[in-house]
């Protein structure tokens, strides 16, 4: 056998198994009524990639069955005033039909394996390695993570059920929220979605509705339903849907978006499209039941201190007992003093609250911490840097000064920990732009006087010569 028929027969075992595998794991959809083979009933195949349900056939047939001589008439008479007109060659609509107009089908899941969950102290462990500080965060989001797969686990055990624990995470601007989210979805095995509510609007407004983030969901467990339904969404920015104050307006990307995700949060079966964030003609549609998906709401929540000081300094405000005006102007653990009654009067629901029973909050990020981000995680600035540098064999060390210095900058700045990065690229930008010209030097230090501008770095040539920049 020569070689050329060798590798034909090789393409086409291999092209025959990939078919099989893909009607193995999709089912078709219908081209009119978008629902699945499933839901429908044996699909007709009009042609490759087309299909259409016996319910839409039926209606097809029912509607050309009504059609009176007048109507064939008409349609008769109109052809004969339109002499150029040309019926629509059926073939070359195969090209404009989507060629993956499926949906996976629904496997039954294999049962939850409690042991496969790591323990919470496993979890933190884990997070303690790229996330410094914070440690009732991680502490709470790591009993709250294993506690959920218990739940979703034991479900249908016995009588006792046992309820949902969505958690409401509040801290300030770049103390590492979503940077904790992100971590754990890295370290668990489970479908995870990160949406941000600033996009999201009432249903029927410009922007992303409600269902939006369940689809983000369903994306990222593969369109596999029962996967996604022991996920984890957890929505960013959610202080941005807050009530908005002294507006005559509808508000319909503030507490019009509470109301909606009430039923969400707390458990419901929600239609939403297969791989678009928006419901249309050409997309299918999926049911997904929320009750088993654990929900992680997280802000800044801005002006929350300003709301917490006046409920504290209003206690006693007049009198020897009086509490000074100032008195919490400077305490870095305000706010671990937010009550539920401080975040209604910032503008969430009573009935958005309630179903977040968990509330806690993150640290600012004060100069040692900053100085331990800087270089103690794996993925540190530092040593990202280092990496740089070192594809062009040239050692990088930062002083302890200088250290020190990038974290009172970034202090300054009252970003947080994204001041770091911002600091770093312009202290580096000389640095890695001169490097590559001489293959000379062996060694960067970054010294105190160069991050403050008042030096250069300590540069060390490959046969041990020092140079000041």
């Amino acid at each position: 056998m020569s070689e050329e028929k060798k590798t034909e027969e090789l393409i086409e075992e291999t092209t025959a198994s990939s078919t099989e595998h893909d009607t193995d794991e999709y089912e078709k959809v219908c081209c009119i009524c978008h629902r699945p083979e499933s839901k429908t009933g044996k699909m007709i195949e009009l042609m490759p990639n087309m299909c259409i349900c016996p319910d839409c056939m039926q209606k097809s047939f029912d509607s050309m069955s009504k059609m009176d001589a007048n109507t064939y008439q008409e349609l008769m008479e109109m052809s004969k005033r339109f002499p150029n007109m040309q019926m629509i060659n059926v073939s070359d609509l195969t090209n404009q039909v989507p060629q993956r107009q499926k949906v996976k089908k629904k496997s039954k899941a294999p049962a939850l394996d409690l042991k496969s969950v790591p323990a919470p102290h496993k979890i933190k462990e884990k997070l303690d390695e790229y996330v410094i500080g914070q440690e009732y965060a991680k502490k709470v989001i790591s009993v709250a993570v294993y506690n959920h797969y218990k739940r979703v686990a034991t479900g249908t055990m016995d009588d006792i059920e046992i309820e949902k624990s969505n958690m409401l995470m509040i801290g300030p601007t770049g103390s590492g929220k979503t940077y904790l989210v992100k971590t754990l979805a890295r370290l668990l095995d489970v479908p995870l979605a990160i949406a941000d509510a600033t996009s999201l609007t009432e249903a029927g407004y410009i922007g992303d509705d409600i269902e939006s983030v369940v689809s983000k969901l369903l994306a990222a467990a593969g369109n596999d339903v029962q996967k996604a339904e022991q996920g984890i969404i957890f929505i960013d920015e959610i202080d941005k849907i807050a009530k908005k104050k002294n507006t005559n307006q509808r508000d319909v990307s503030g507490e019009s978006v509470q109301q909606g995700m009430l039923k969400l949060l707390e458990g419901s079966e929600v239609e939403v499209p297969v791989g678009s964030n928006s419901k249309n003609a050409m997309v299918p549609l999926e049911t997904v039941n929320t009750r088993n998906i654990l929900f992680i709401c997280g802000g800044a929540f801005p002006g929350l201190e300003d709301i917490i000081k006046e409920r504290l300094t209003k206690q006693s405000s007049m009198g020897f007992q009086a509490d000074l005006k100032d008195k919490y102007n400077d305490d870095p653990n305000l706010l671990e003093k937010v009550t539920i009654e401080d975040i209604r009067s910032f503008g969430m629901i009573p009935e958005f609250i309630g179903r977040l029973p968990i509330i806690f909050t993150l640290k600012g990020l004060d100069k040692d911490m900053l100085v331990k981000i800087l270089k103690e995680p794996k993925n540190a600035i530092l040593k990202q840097y280092q990496k740089l540098l070192a594809l062009d064999e040239v050692k990088l060390e930062f002083e302890d000064g200088a250290l020190e210095a990038i974290a009172e900058k970034a202090l300054e700045r009252k970003t947080g920990a994204r001041a770091l990065r911002a600091i770093i690229e312009e202290i580096m930008l000389d640095i890695m732009y001169e490097i590559p010209k001489d293959d000379n030097i062996g060694k960067v230090t970054i010294t105190r006087e160069y991050v403050e501008h008042k030096g250069g770095p300590k540069i060390t040539l490959r046969g041990d010569m020092v140079i000041y920049g």
